[in-house]
């Protein structure tokens, strides 16, 4: 990898250790992980991995005890959390196997939350929230509320909202979880599209062999560290 374009993340010698009481738990065991621009990757791993404790970190939602993040060349591990917040809206977005839509809001509020909170005019919100549930095909359902919508259409409003601020990166949890294997199929082809029409990076973490298939590259997770890559 050229100086010149370094890798969107850089993940160096991070360790996470939680306390259970007085126990010290070792979450991460010293990660070493490089990921492009553009790549679409899969987090494989047994139940207490590290996947979920890897994901929070890269999405800046946890900070590592030991380690450097960069993030777009940006040491990010330890931003006070105004910035943390800041740097998390402006380039990252995420998918959840629960899709965290308020049921209160319909489908084109629910996106436009990200954009309230990135400091977008009013009057830009509406149009872009339109546009992003127009690229997952949900152009008539935007004033739909989540109890109105189906699991993968609730799931679309999900993304549209995760790619509504365009995002650098897309961080998935497990995001066909709820789902039916049809529906999870038309998910699947959706995150496939977006990562290739718009070159954002995909990093979501799977136990399901087929989802991680979809892949270009597989980071297999056991005991806290990489063990496959």
């Amino acid at each position: 990898m050229s100086e010149l374009y370094p890798p969107l993340i850089q993940l160096r010698d991070v360790k996470k250790t939680y306390l259970m009481g007085k126990v010290p738990v070792e979450a991460l065991r010293g990660i070493d992980l490089d990921i492009s621009d553009n790549e679409m990757i899969a987090i494989m791993g047994p139940s207490g991995s590290g996947k979920t404790t890897l994901l929070n970190i890269l999405g800046l939602l946890d900070a590592p005890s030991v380690g450097s993040y960069k993030l777009v060349n940006e040491e990010v591990a330890k931003l006070p959390d105004r910035r943390r917040s800041q740097t998390r809206n402006k380039r990252i977005g995420f998918i959840f196997q629960v899709y965290n839509l308020l049921p209160r809001l319909t489908a084109v509020e629910n996106v436009m939350i990200p954009l309230i909170y990135g400091g977008v005019k009013r009057c830009d919100r509406r149009l872009r929230a339109k546009a992003a549930l127009e690229a997952v095909g949900l152009k008539d359902r935007i004033n739909h509320r989540p109890s109105e919508l189906s699991g993968g259409e609730q799931q679309r409003v999900a993304i549209a909202r995760a790619l509504v601020n365009e995002p650098s990166l897309i961080l998935a949890d497990e995001p066909t979880g709820n789902l039916d294997s049809k529906s999870g199929a038309v998910i699947m082809d959706l995150i496939q599209q977006l990562h290739c029409e718009r070159k954002v990076t995909v990093v979501m973490v799977t136990h399901d062999p087929n989802i991680a298939a979809r892949a270009e590259r597989t980071i297999h997770l056991a005991d806290g560290a990489v063990a496959d890559d």
